[in-house]
């Protein structure tokens, strides 16, 4: 197993309850002020996922996008996003990097993979390239010691959930709605059933993430998966704030009441864990 993956999932082994994953999207507003709060989050975290702004993300809703376009007209770039990275990881939990296999392309898989690896970086992930494709990808993140984290959907038949589990590393991402991030999310009998089907084939640890805006939403989602990611929402609280030491305030206090709730989930029936 890649060291990324036995760090990503020695994070979910030590959570108390389902692991916090926050998320921060890398130059957004600029390059200090994300790697601030990435440094922030990690402080509730048990895993931080960083994001590269990329001009087409084909998983973000209106809210993440907004904020990728603001960072790359700041000028951000993959390298930016990996010095961040490298901050958090001296400090902090395991980072993952969310990304689009054109950045990797681009960059060469076996340069992208290796520049993260020095950086503290566990995993990637990406939305776009998938279970069966990106060998080369794929073939130079092991060797550097990163784990490729996958997704799945509600869609995800069974047969590619067998697949993901045989391929797959570091931890399953569940994508709790069909669509994009920034809509909100319900723990109804549709998610609660993709959740058991992708138990049964995969075994490495499953987070949820896409639409969860609250405490009580994280609760719902740590009752019934191992992980919960969180990403539009901390972006807008910051957003709405309307000055750092605000937004500082209004995040600390989200994430700290987060954690309460999902620690209170703790040992009431998290799957798993």
């Amino acid at each position: 197993m890649a060291e990324g993956a036995q760090r990503l999932e020695a994070a979910f082994a030590a959570a108390r309850g389902a692991a916090f994953i926050p998320y921060v999207m890398g130059g957004y507003p600029d390059a200090a002020a994300s790697a601030e709060r990435a440094i922030q989050v990690a402080a509730f975290a048990d895993v931080v996922e960083l994001g590269v702004p990329f001009s087409d993300p084909l998983a973000d809703g209106p809210t993440i996008q907004a904020a990728g376009q603001a960072a790359l007209d700041a000028g951000t770039t993959p390298e930016t996003v990996i010095e961040i990275a490298a901050e958090v990881a001296r400090v902090g939990p395991p980072v993952v990097l969310m990304t689009y296999v054109n950045i990797v392309l681009a960059a060469g898989p076996r340069a992208f993979c290796e520049r993260a690896a020095r950086a503290g970086v566990s995993g990637l992930i990406i939305p776009d390239l998938p279970i069966d494709e990106g060998d080369e990808i794929r073939m130079q993140a092991t060797r550097s010691g990163l784990a490729i984290v996958p997704l799945a959907a509600p869609t995800t038949t069974d047969a590619r959930l067998a697949q993901i589990g045989r391929a797959g590393a570091g931890f399953l991402y569940c994508v709790s709605v069909t669509g994009v991030t920034g809509g909100s999310v319900e723990v109804g009998e549709e998610l609660r059933g993709f959740l058991e089907r992708a138990r049964r084939h995969v075994s490495l640890p499953l987070a949820v993430g896409f639409g969860v805006r609250t405490p009580a939403d994280a609760a719902d989602i740590a009752a019934v998966a191992d992980g919960v990611v969180i990403a539009s929402q901390l972006i807008r609280l910051a957003d709405d704030a309307g000055d750092p030491t605000a937004a500082r305030t209004a995040v600390d206090e989200y994430c700290a009441a987060v954690v309460e709730r999902i620690r209170a989930t703790a040992g009431a029936a998290t799957p798993g864990s």
